[in-house]
């Protein structure tokens, strides 16, 4: 069982990148140097780790899991909101009431 748990919400990633990226390093033990903040290393991550990026990799657009799943599946279009187009809204609702089931007490806010 581990000790800490981070919780990152991608809505909030969207909106400020560059602080979750920065809390990730801190949380990992990792925690930026000056430097680092000032030569670019966080929009250097950023962009390597965005979602253009990864979605356009080789191995995401043709790959396969172990399991024969593709990996191309993985990658809708990285927009917030975007689960309407997959889901239905009962399915939304379902969802939402397991996660707060699951969640119940530990202070995450959904």
């Amino acid at each position: 069982m581990p000790e800490k748990v981070l919780f990152m919400m991608y809505e909030q990633m969207k909106v400020d990148p560059h602080v979750h990226v920065r809390r990730l390093a801190d949380f990992l033990g990792c925690p930026f140097s000056k430097e680092e903040l000032r030569d670019g290393t966080v929009e250097g991550i950023l962009k390597m780790c965005s979602f253009d990026n990864m979605s356009a990799l080789e191995v995401n657009k043709c790959g396969k899991l172990w399991t024969g799943a593709e990996t191309k599946w993985f990658f809708r279009r990285g927009e917030v909101g975007d689960w309407v187009n997959y889901m239905s809204s009962e399915m939304g609702e379902r969802i939402d009431g397991v996660m707060e089931e699951k969640l119940h007490g530990s202070g995450l806010k959904l």
